[in-house]
């Protein structure tokens, strides 16, 4: 397994539903923020320049295809507790690329949260999808990992 980032999201009482706990919506809000730090801010082996997109060129996109979220545990807020987020590639295909999550909201805890999200690189100019250069497919896979294990889909 390639390497795998790590990071903490701080929780904020704005994450809280009127049942005490986070609410969905905002749990996908902390994966999002998590990703973005991913794409930018992970080292790199070997490297003085961080992030998984540095060689991606200018006029290159990223837009999310596809999530899947998995809730294992319920997350109650916590104040001053950051979540713990845990984020890899688990699949690289032509221009899109899939990203694995594990939420915690304590270290020792087991995943409230594990899930994946579809990345697919896009030419804002020329309107369609961006074939991952041999550059940036390198980077990809110095994280590249196991997939996820989501819950089976009934009727699947």
């Amino acid at each position: 397994m390639g390497e795998v980032f790590e990071c903490e999201i701080q929780a904020r009482v704005r994450d809280v539903n009127l049942g005490g706990h986070v609410d969905n919506v905002e749990a996908l809000r902390v994966l999002d923020e998590a990703r973005l730090l991913f794409f930018r801010f992970a080292p790199l082996p070997g490297s003085d320049r961080p992030g998984l997109f540095r060689d991606v060129p200018s006029g290159v996109a990223e837009l999310v295809g596809a999530q899947r979220i998995d809730y294992h545990s319920e997350m109650r807020f916590v104040a001053y507790q950051p979540f713990l987020v845990r984020i890899w590639v688990s699949h690289i295909g032509g221009s899109s690329f899939t990203v694995g999550y594990e939420l915690r909201v304590d270290a020792d805890h087991p995943p409230a949260i594990v899930a994946e999200s579809t990345v697919v690189f896009w030419d804002t100019t020329a309107g369609r999808s961006w074939p991952i250069s041999e550059e940036v497919r390198a980077t990809l896979a110095s994280y590249l990992g196991e997939p996820v294990d989501l819950r089976e889909r009934p009727g699947r």
